[in-house]
């Protein structure tokens, strides 16, 4: 019988949980589940490294493509 009054518990606390989130607002906001994480520099050189990266290898794609046409200078 614990077990049940325990499972019934923790039942109601989830209902009265999702019944206090934050829903968004008109400007457009989020649900905030969270703390939003301010970036550190570390994480900006990384994102950037990633999107160098992603550009470089979409580029060599499409060079070594026998669809595209290089043009010799």
């Amino acid at each position: 019988m614990g077990i049940g009054r325990m499972v019934v518990s923790l039942k109601s606390k989830l209902r009265s949980l999702k019944m206090t989130k934050k829903k968004p607002t008109t400007t457009g906001e989020h649900y905030c589940y969270y703390d939003k994480m301010e970036k550190t520099e570390s994480m900006r050189v990384e994102i950037r490294s990633r999107k160098a990266r992603k550009l470089i290898q979409d580029t060599l794609k499409i060079a070594d493509s026998p669809h595209t046409r290089t043009f010799h200078f």
